[in-house]
């Protein structure tokens, strides 16, 4: 009788999948909040197109293509070379760092409408500003290792 009430009071832990159940608990729940946020607000979208009252965006409008393909660009290099200056820095995220305020600096210019003295400065100081306190923070702080 006491085997079977021990094994009832015993815990059996799988390490080599136990850290998995939270994510798994995460993943489920924005899965469920998509589906709501997709039926709540994409059907009725989809029915006032149909009836008339609303458009499709982008079909039919004009579009920024420098812009567009200039951020797709910047993107790609952005992740490439962060691997890339970060290998030349291995393990103090020198390459996030630097290579994030080329990028921020980049993309603040390629949105800049109005290229004033004061519009530049003030993206040229967010772009050192920034990452240097996401890089403070992430790598000092919390000791995370970035590329």
């Amino acid at each position: 009788m006491e085997s079977g009430l021990s094994s009832l009071l015993s815990i059996s832990i799988d390490f080599e999948t136990s850290h998995l159940f939270f994510p798994m608990i995460i993943h489920w729940v924005l899965a469920l909040l998509f589906l709501a946020v997709l039926v709540t607000k994409t059907i009725p979208f989809l029915a006032a197109v149909k009836r008339g009252e609303r458009t499709l965006p982008i079909i039919g409008e004009s579009m920024d293509s420098f812009r567009f393909f200039g951020t797709l660009a910047l993107m790609v290099a952005y992740f490439y070379l962060m691997a890339f200056v970060g290998n030349m820095f291995p393990y103090t995220g020198y390459g996030f760092l630097f290579v994030s305020m080329v990028f921020v600096l980049l993309m603040a210019l390629m949105y800049m409408h109005e290229w004033t003295k004061k519009a530049v400065t003030t993206a040229v100081i967010t772009a050192i500003v920034a990452p240097s306190v996401a890089w403070f923070v992430l790598a000092k702080l919390f000791k995370i290792t970035l590329p």
